[in-house]
Parts: structure tokens; sequence; C-alpha cells
């Protein structure tokens, strides 16, 4: 057998299972924050958001598992959203303040981040059946120059509720919007199509 048929086998075989990979859709799932991709979530965020945060903030994470989700496409991480509940001021209510969500710039426009809207949206549906609980809004503050994460929030049913000057202390501009979406009581929570 020649070198040259060898290397002809070598590249139909490279081809047939590229041709493999392209009839079979990418999986995308979901997965749970653990001690064991910690970092993994702390390396996915410096990358995608403008704000660093602190050990202190992912080690919280951990107390509330349910409130956070990783993204895997291709068991590759590729996005993230992490959340907590807080008491509404001046108010029995409470509200879900999305911290972060960020997907790589290379995954966009798949649907990742629409995903974990959707499960953010899902849970606060899923909280809501419980007796004696209530989430009236989802809220979140995004940079008020990041035009596509505010398309993209407005699109699936939030509005721009509040501006905030000096928000960011290390990133310019500094100032942010509050994007607030409603619960109604009798409505459901899902992302818009």
């Amino acid at each position: 057998v020649s070198t040259q048929s060898t290397g002809v086998n070598h590249l139909l075989q490279f081809l047939a299972i590229m041709a493999e990979t392209k009839r079979k859709p990418p999986k995308i799932s979901y997965g749970e924050i653990t001690e064991k991709n910690l970092k993994l979530l702390q390396l996915l965020n410096s990358v995608v958001l403008p704000v660093n945060y602190n050990d202190k903030f992912y080690r919280r994470l951990l107390l509330s598992i349910e409130l956070s989700q990783l993204a895997f496409y291709s068991d590759i991480l590729a996005g993230a959203v992490c959340c907590r509940l807080e008491k509404k001021p001046d108010s029995k209510d409470i509200r879900l303040y999305i911290m972060t969500l960020g997907v790589l710039e290379s995954y966009r426009k798949l649907g990742i981040g629409k995903m974990l809207l959707s499960y953010v949206l899902d849970l606060v549906e899923k909280k809501n059946s419980t007796p004696g609980l209530f989430i009236s809004e989802i809220y979140l503050h995004v940079q008020i120059s990041n035009k596509v994460a505010i398309e993209f929030y407005q699109k699936n049913g939030f509005t721009i509720t509040d501006s905030i000057k000096d928000y960011y202390k290390k990133i310019e501009p500094p100032d942010c919007f509050v994007l607030t979406r409603f619960v109604s009581k009798n409505k459901e929570t899902k992302a818009s199509e």
C-alpha cells in the first residue's frame, strides 16, 4: 500500500466523519453549578461579562443551586445564568434578580441565551405555584451601551424601568438601565417566540 493511498484513505475517513457530524444537530444541554465546575463558570463570566466577580459571589451560588444554570453546547460550556431571590422593598412580594446571563461570543445566535432565560422564567412559574410565595418581577442591570443585550431582553418581555448613573465602578460607560419583566398572577411567564 502506497503512502499516497493511505493518505487518501485517511482523508476519506475524515470527510466521512465530518459529514456524519454535520448531519447530527449539536446537542445543547443544561447542568447544575457544582464545586467542581465553579472555576469554569468563573472563567466563562470573566470572558463574556465586563464585570469581574469575587470568589464570595461564586461560593454563594452553591447555596441556591437551582437559581443558576450552565448551558453546554456539545459538552462545551457555552453560557450560564446566575440569579438570586430578593424581598421587594416595601412589599411582601419576592423578586428574582438576574445577576449574570452570558453566552460565549462564538455560540451566540444559537438560542442558548433564550434557553437560559426560559429556564429562569420556568423557575419563576414553578416557584409561583408554591403556596405563600409569589415572585412578582424579574429584573437585571444592563450597561447602557450594550444594545444587543437590551434588545434581547426587550424582545423577551422586559422593559426599561430605570436608569442608574455611575452604577459600574470600573467600566465605561458606568451607567446602566434596569430592565424588568413583571409577572402577573394569572399570566404565564414563558419567553416570547
